[in-house]
């Protein structure tokens, strides 16, 4: 549920450089050796692809949440009140993300471990398809693991290990202060050596190593699966699943993984890279211990296969385990890539978790071709429950761990700009044309904005008053166009009267950066929705409206999310035809989910939805607008 990108934990880091090795070290090199040179290329070559499987029950995201993931199987009728499988022929999917933030993933795994083994036997099945937690824990990216999550190995860690780890850290300090000329606290090393290896902490790294219980168990499970022509994977449907396709996309990331591990613990077997250093500084000690070409040509390929592979794909925002794209985008921008990835493998909808769901219910988008279940089953983290989705036949459902009671899955809200999770559009709506206004200044730009109040809920929001004749409302006209075309980017505008003024409110959110300050921050990079699709659609539709005044003050951006809010649009729907000038040689793709998006924009829906904003001069012009941006797609 979180972004690669998200900052790194406090734990304090050490990669080493001493090549000195004992006879026994060297025996447990040739040993991992040994492993990943007689290991298959890929410990996955298991089925894909399910049919006729008359129930489907699927969670994601327990984040150690045991408790709440006991009682919402149980609710889902796949568990009994000793825990034991009851789901019959029922097949049970989990989409990743059992590990990190919570103290009992331990329980979590291996309860998931039980069910595996139980199900069969009355003809059902336990589908574990991977997360990107589950692959952090694997490949070494400890920034979530609970302190509870290592105590649980504590029983089990070798006291030999540990001081093993220790007297290298100690030899390593040693060495830098040596340059330094300093001589070290060795109680001090000793106090920081354990606060950032707590007890259980390698216990914890051997149980996820390519030999290691629950590593063994991970590094055969696959990314996505297909049960009834429903896709089950932990993120998105990134555009590496119409590139690769179902069977490509699970043995390509899969071996990503499994290369990475065996080589890591060829490494951490030879004292070279610290289990505690971080992951994303695994290139970086590799790079330098390479160097050293005394070093083995086996130890020499380990390095360069981490130094490979820390880059790749499986970890990065275009992967299917970290992808955010089919939550964060609107269905005119990510309605295409949708559709080419469900033909790849052979679907018709995917059920996705990784991105808890605004409202903590099971939502659907995209026409009912996403279905987002992770309803942040880990309270103390995320505020949520744990909620399963229940297929059977064409009946869609959702139980929650509180109760059996099946209800049906809830439309994904449409949400521009940042508020409260339980403030709706429709509440901003109301607010915007009820509420009370308790202030009206100016600020640098010259707009009026008033703060609103309305059932203890207060909002800002921007008055612009119309024009002399009335019939042309920009802003309101902008945001109806916006509902019109699904585009899910102009604020919520209503039409209010304000110190006996006719005109338009908007919604101004807060969390926002304009333009100017996304630049200046280098901010952005980790938008849920890509940048450059978002900036594809405000170009398109700025063509569609001929805005002539799009500017960096015009484009907002919600900080939580990075999604794209575009504002001011006086200078906007001109009666001309063509394109602005700015936007002549913008090359603008104008793909199947526009079309079909602006091919139902009828005269008639633009006179009926628009006209009493528009009048018919400007209205003609958006309609041959529309017709030459159809026909550019052809």
């Amino acid at each position: 549920m979180v972004s690669n990108k998200d900052t790194e934990s406090g734990m304090k880091t050490t990669w080493y450089t001493s090549y000195r090795l004992n006879g026994a070290l060297r025996m447990r090199i040739w040993a991992s050796l040994l492993v990943a040179l007689i290991a298959p290329t890929s410990v996955f070559a298991g089925q894909l692809v399910w049919t006729d499987v008359d129930r489907v029950v699927a969670i994601s995201d327990p984040h150690g949440a045991y408790d709440a993931m006991v009682r919402t199987f149980q609710n889902a009728a796949v568990i009994d009140a000793d825990q034991n499988w009851s789901g019959g022929a029922t097949h049970l999917v989990i989409t990743g993300d059992l590990l990190d933030r919570g103290a009992e993933s331990r329980k979590v795994m291996d309860l998931v471990m039980q069910l595996e083994l139980q199900a069969p036997e009355s003809g059902g099945m336990v589908h574990l398809t991977l997360g990107n937690h589950e692959v952090m824990n694997l490949v070494g990216d400890l920034r979530y693991v609970a302190r509870g999550e290592y105590a649980a190995f504590a029983a089990e860690e070798s006291s030999e290990e540990r001081e093993r780890w220790l007297q290298i850290y100690l030899a390593d300090r040693q060495s830098q202060a040596n340059l330094l000329e300093k001589k070290p606290d060795e109680m001090l090393l000793r106090q920081e050596f354990d606060e950032d290896r707590p007890p259980g902490f390698f216990a914890h790294r051997k149980a996820f190593s390519s030999n290691g219980k629950y590593g063994q168990w991970l590094m055969q499970k696959p990314l996505m699966v297909v049960i009834n022509e429903t896709a089950y994977v932990h993120g998105g449907l990134s555009p590496l699943v119409a590139e690769l396709g179902l069977v490509d996309l699970n043995k390509a990331l899969q071996l990503q993984v499994t290369d990475y591990v065996r080589q890591l613990d060829v490494l951490h077997e030879a004292g070279l890279i610290d289990p505690a250093l971080n992951f994303y500084k695994h290139a970086a000690a590799a790079t330098k211990i390479s160097a050293n070409k005394t070093l083995s040509a086996e130890l020499q390929a380990a390095l360069k296969t981490v130094i490979k592979l820390n880059g790749g794909s499986i970890h990065g925002g275009g992967s299917p385990l970290w992808y955010r794209g089919s939550v964060g985008c609107s269905t005119l921008i990510e309605g295409d890539i949708i559709s080419a990835a469900l033909q790849a493998i052979g679907a018709k909808r995917v059920v996705i978790g990784h991105t808890p769901t605004v409202t903590r219910q099971v939502l659907q988008r995209h026409g009912g071709r996403v279905i987002e279940i992770d309803t942040g089953m880990l309270k103390a983290a995320y505020r949520g429950s744990g909620n399963a989705l229940i297929i059977e036949g064409d009946n869609v459902t959702v139980v929650n761990e509180a109760s059996a009671q099946e209800k049906s899955p809830v439309q994904h809200p449409r949400r521009v700009g940042a508020r409260s999770d339980a403030v709706s559009a429709e509440d901003i709506a109301e607010l915007l044309a009820k509420g009370e206004i308790l202030s009206s200044t100016k600020d640098n730009q010259g707009r009026t904005i008033l703060n609103l109040q309305l059932n203890d809920i207060s909002i800002s929001a921007v008055f612009r008053k119309n024009s002399r004749r009335g019939d042309f409302v920009p802003e309101l006209a902008a945001y109806r166009l916006d509902r019109l075309l699904q585009m899910e980017m102009i604020p919520v505008t209503v039409a209010r009267e304000v110190d006996g003024k006719d005109g338009a409110v908007q919604f101004l959110p807060a969390k926002s950066y304009d333009e100017t300050e996304r630049v200046a921050t280098g901010s952005g990079s980790s938008a849920w929705c890509s940048l450059p699709k978002q900036w594809n659609t405000m170009y398109v539709y700025d063509a569609l409206v001929y805005n002539l005044g799009r500017g960096p003050l015009s484009m907002l951006y919600n900080r939580e999310n990075w999604q794209l809010m575009l504002v001011g649009h006086d200078d906007s729907f001109d009666t001309k035809r063509g394109r602005p000038q700015h936007l002549k040689k913008v090359q603008l793709d104008v793909g199947g989910s526009w079309v079909e998006a602006l091919s139902n924009l009828t005269d008639e829906r633009l006179s009926e939805h628009l006209g009493d904003v528009l009048d018919k001069r400007r209205l003609s012009a958006l309609g041959k607008r529309r017709d030459l941006l159809l026909e550019e797609a052809k």
